[in-house]
């Protein structure tokens, strides 16, 4: 067995430098001749339906309006029914022919199902399901007096759209549907305190990459990675280490810092561009896609900068992170504006 796995190595690299030399141009030759030929057939959402949920705010509110705006009618999933109430409203007067809104949690299987159901009862049909609700746990694991109160991130983040598409899939197979689904570039680039929800990130991708396997082609699948976008999540509503929701501006300084931070409007664009060409994978903005490549050949250097940035100084307080530090005397210049 040695012996096997010895020539493996060797055989196995030797294959894939050879591989990468001859076919790397050719392959990207090709995806971008794919790339053009979807661009030009992309799908038409005038009166598809669209199931989204975490509807509510940020990059799903977002998407509720591209949606509507390309004339999709809409299933908006939320637990704030006055948010949902007023995204729904604005959904109908920029164009989406009917727009349903209901309460539902995620995390709750039979909320799920009974989304999912009231969906395609009302309107015959689903075409599109978009798992986007989500939640982030800000906490190092060192300091949970309670480890339980991290539960929420698989929960939401990850059971949530398990549960969502596991209803969904006989539906979607009759239409030739998709799923789109809202990772995190944190699934690859490990910030501290973050760990619940890098690893509810990380899982989600693995999901999905396994399920289109499975699937086949008779279910597109479209693995969002968004970097910081304008959400309620950047703007500093974490789930605390008690398992409350909080606004808390000062950690947001140290975690989001002096990161740019893309829109929710064009990462929404960007999300329904894609899925209608029917790509496999996005990162918005685009530059953050580079990091997957720093994590694959450099990963002690990411891990080195996010340790020395977010990391507190020995006997300093959690807060204390030079990345807070740098933000504050960068607002002091007035060079990055506070949120």
């Amino acid at each position: 067995m040695d012996l096997v796995d010895k020539l493996m190595n060797a055989v196995v690299v030797t294959i894939t430098i050879v591989a990468l030399f001859f076919f790397l141009h050719q392959y990207r030759s090709l995806k971008a001749l794919i790339s053009t030929a979807r661009t030009l057939f992309q799908e038409i959402l005038t009166g598809k339906v669209v199931l989204i949920t975490g509807a509510s705010s940020g990059i799903g509110e977002h998407l509720a309006y591209e949606y509507a705006r390309r004339g999709a009618r809409l299933a908006l999933v939320a637990r704030r029914k006055h948010r949902l109430q007023q995204v729904a409203e604005t959904c109908g007067i920029i164009g989406s022919p009917e727009t349903v809104y209901i309460l539902g949690d995620v995390s709750n299987i039979e909320d799920c199902k009974r989304f999912v159901d009231a969906t395609v009862e009302h309107f015959g049909q689903l075409d599109h399901l978009v798992a986007n609700a989500g939640v982030a746990p800000v906490c190092l694991f060192q300091d949970y007096d309670d480890i339980t109160k991290a539960l929420p991130a698989m929960d939401i983040n990850f059971w949530g759209s398990a549960y969502s598409t596991y209803f969904a899939l006989q539906h979607l197979r009759k239409s030739k549907g998709k799923i789109i689904v809202i990772s995190s570039c944190a699934g690859w680039v490990f910030a501290p305190r973050m760990s619940f929800y890098n690893a509810s990130k990380a899982a989600l991708i693995s999901f999905y990459e396994t399920l289109r396997i499975e699937l086949g082609i008779g279910i597109g699948i479209t693995i969002v990675t968004p970097g910081f976008i304008d959400t309620e999540i950047t703007a500093g509503k974490f789930l605390t280490k008690e398992g409350t929701l909080e606004v808390d501006r000062e950690m947001r300084d140290v975690q989001v810092n002096v990161m740019p931070v893309e829109s929710a409007e064009r990462c929404a664009k960007a999300i329904v561009e894609s899925a209608c060409r029917g790509d496999k994978y996005l990162t918005v903005p685009p530059w953050m896609h580079t990091t997957v490549m720093w994590r694959v050949l450099l990963p002690e250097i990411i891990d080195w900068w996010n340790g020395f940035m977010l990391m507190p100084g020995a006997g300093s307080s959690s807060r204390d992170a030079p990345s807070k530090k740098l933000h504050s005397m960068l607002q002091l210049f007035s060079l990055t504006p506070s949120k």
